[in-house]
């Protein structure tokens, strides 16, 4: 696991405030449990509780500035 400051990565940073909100509503007619709290646990539990931790364990370059 991971301690201390994440890698900043450009291609990550722009593709995550480039995923419209036409996708997520398609998803969510589809799926009506997308997108609400606690479906990760339910739907993936290694991979939720890993990415808690490492939530915790990690800081972004731009926490530095806040």
């Amino acid at each position: 696991m991971k301690f201390g400051m994440r890698k900043p990565s450009l291609k990550k940073s722009v593709k995550a405030r480039t995923t419209g909100k036409l996708k997520r509503a398609v998803k969510k007619s589809i799926n009506p449990l997308y997108g609400k709290k606690g479906m990760g646990l339910i739907n993936n539990p290694k991979k939720a509780i890993h990415n808690k931790i490492y939530k915790k364990t990690t800081f972004s370059f731009w926490d530095l500035f806040k």
